[in-house]
């Protein structure tokens, strides 16, 4: 490994000599200049690592040199010492570009020091790099704008979006809670001709339904007691660009008809109003339902599912496209550790077999959530089974392979049974009582009585 290279600059022989040999001898490669000019002279012909350099020298000193420095040469790290330092040097020092700042006379284990934390800083700055590249690299490989997956059931999603998103053809995304209806709709609204027009968004089954219509139509002043002045409708706000109603399935049926109108005519009428007004919208509609069932049901219009229904694409729960899954977490974990200055690198071998083997009723949204917290619980390099939801490890104590044979005591089978599941749940939690008590549901002090009574370790 080459050593990294240190430059000294100071207008003292002495300070030189001491620097030099401290740093030669800690395995760093230095060099060292007298003034601001020999510095930037040294640093044009030489590649550095860290500058080291004195504030008080002829010619040109530290302030000079770190102003024209940190321009021509912005990715170097420069601490600078002094000393006749004030706070209000440092701060200015710190203000121009410097990392750091030492006062003369220091212990040789002060300067070591702060080398040291720059050369950590300098290994997180590359790692967050490099991980920012690997996310990038996942996201061209495996997906379409934030949608991640290399299934081909995602793979026929990408081929279908990238088909339709020209036309203003509308758009029903259908699937359960959790598996990404709404980043569909946004990769669709980013790869149309409407993308430098709004996308607005409205969760029909989030508003009351008293409200709702004034939300989607908007109302002139007067129409109702609180109307104080004119408010446009969501689909006014969404004129040239595109409207994307989630969970369309809860909108009240007497809405319905309107919402057909809308559709057909493209023309809206706020409430109160006396006019329609012309819009362009490009409608995408969203639904955790099976809208076949609702129209058979009688709940939703049958016209205005088959005006909505022209193009589908169904988003696959996550448990039917396993291949997905370590993909998916590779990307969050790399994701959360950017956010939670984290280096976690993998689930081990157990904690992968629970994530594989869950059913995920949450889908993405559910897994997005599991690895956040996995990463921030996780106090190695990997995530281990207590660090995931109990919901998950607890799978793992459903089934105890106990052989009773003709022994039918029910007081021994319980004994047989809690020591199985005592030590299956320390076993998974790699020995912690505290989890495994949360696991099994009992007190911590109960945990260690039972194993002193069992004889486990």
């Amino acid at each position: 490994m080459d050593k990294q290279r240190v430059l000294v600059i100071d207008d003292e022989d002495n300070m030189q000599h001491m620097l030099k040999t401290m740093l030669e001898k800690s395995g760093y490669a230095v060099e060292c200049a007298s003034d601001g000019v020999e510095g930037l002279e040294q640093m044009a012909a030489h590649d550095f690592d860290y500058i080291l350099c004195d504030i008080k020298m002829p010619r040109m000193d530290g302030m000079a040199f770190l102003s024209k420095a940190v321009i021509r040469y912005p990715d170097k790290i420069y601490i600078m010492m002094s000393a006749y330092g004030t706070v209000d040097t440092a701060l200015e020092a710190i203000g121009k570009g410097a990392y750091d700042y030492i006062s003369k006379p220091f212990k040789t284990d002060e300067v070591l020091l702060t080398l040291k934390k720059a050369e950590e800083r300098e290994v997180l700055r590359r790692e967050n790099f490099r991980l920012k590249d690997r996310i990038r690299l996942i996201e061209k490989r495996y997906s379409f704008g934030n949608i991640i997956g290399r299934s081909e059931a995602m793979a026929r999603v990408f081929r279908l979006v990238k088909k339709v998103a020209d036309h203003k053809t509308t758009v029903l995304i259908t699937g359960e809670s959790g598996t990404g209806k709404e980043l569909i709709a946004r990769a669709l609204h980013a790869n149309s001709p409407r993308a430098a027009m709004p996308l607005v968004s409205i969760n029909c089954g989030g508003i009351p339904d008293n409200l709702l219509e004034s939300e989607l139509f908007g109302y002139k002043k007067g129409a109702f007691t609180d109307a104080n002045r004119d408010k446009p409708g969501r689909f006014e706000e969404a004129d040239k660009g595109t409207l994307f109603l989630d969970e369309i399935g809860e909108t009240p049926f007497p809405l319905q008809v309107k919402l057909l109108r809308v559709l057909q005519e493209e023309e809206i009428m706020p409430l109160g109003g006396t006019g329609s007004k012309k819009i362009d919208v490009r409608v995408v509609a969203a639904t955790s339902k099976d809208l076949e069932k609702e129209v058979a049901a009688g709940r939703f219009r049958e016209d205005l599912y088959y005006r909505i229904n022209v193009v589908t694409i169904h988003l696959p729960p996550l448990r039917t496209r396993k291949g997905d899954i370590s993909l998916l977490i590779g990307y969050f974990i790399d994701v959360f550790n950017e956010k939670l200055k984290k280096q976690v690198e993998a689930p081990s071998s157990d904690a992968m077999a629970m994530l594989m083997g869950y059913d995920w009723p949450g889908n993405v949204r559910e897994l997005e959530n599991v690895v956040e917290r996995a990463v921030l619980l996780a106090t190695g390099p990997l995530i281990t089974p207590g660090d995931l939801p109990q919901r998950l490890v607890r799978q793992n104590l459903h089934a105890a392979p106990l052989s009773f044979g003709d022994d039918l005591s029910i007081k021994k089978a319980s004994r047989d049974l809690q020591r199985y599941l005592i030590a299956k749940a320390l076993e998974i939690t790699n020995g912690n009582k505290t989890q495994a008590a949360r696991l099994l549901e009992i007190s911590r002090p109960m945990l260690i009585s039972k194993i002193k009574e069992y004889g486990l370790s």
